[in-house]
């Protein structure tokens, strides 16, 4: 294993690990109704030793419970014809978790986001959730893009299909 390698494998195991948090998180939020500092506290506030992960976790869980309602306006639009309440709570959590990132997180690519939301999901949720919230987030994704309401920037963050206008000499030069 290359140090590039490591390093790579290292960081998504953080990220990994920052969104299980943040999940435990939203999911103590919605089972207890405790107050957001007692939470954070015996939650995310466990990532402290790490600066970066710490700030996205609180980030994450802060945008999530502010976007809410317009999150689950996507979510209900989504599965019209589910009960929105019969979705399975975790499910229903990872849902609101990555379509935040999609919309708030312009660094991260929205295929990352999708995939951790699918290996949490299988791992946390039900046997079938991972492909569950795996067909919710990619037609939610392709919502986001065809409205332009998805906002990524830097490298390796948009399809290169989207440039329509680049030449292959310029696309070569990038990567």
């Amino acid at each position: 294993m290359t140090d590039s390698t490591l390093q790579i494998s290292t960081m998504q195991y953080k990220r990994r690990r920052v969104r299980e948090k943040t999940l435990q998180a939203l999911y103590a939020l919605e089972l207890s109704n405790d107050p957001v500092d007692h939470i954070l506290a015996h939650t995310i506030d466990q990532l402290r030793e790490d600066k970066d992960s710490h700030a996205f976790a609180r980030s994450l869980f802060q945008k999530c419970i502010n976007a809410k309602p317009e999150i689950d306006h996507l979510i209900r639009e989504q599965v019209a014809n589910w009960e929105f309440e019969r979705i399975a709570l975790i499910d229903k959590l990872l849902l609101r978790m990555t379509i935040t990132e999609l919309l708030f997180f312009e660094d991260i690519p929205p295929k990352v986001s999708i995939n951790e939301a699918i290996e949490i999901a299988k791992r946390f949720s039900t046997e079938q959730s991972g492909k569950f919230v795996n067909g919710i987030l990619d037609a939610i994704l392709e919502r986001l893009k065809k409205e332009n309401k998805l906002r990524k920037r830097g490298r390796g963050l948009i399809d290169i299909s989207m440039h329509t206008n680049r030449g292959k000499d310029d696309r070569d030069s990038t990567t």
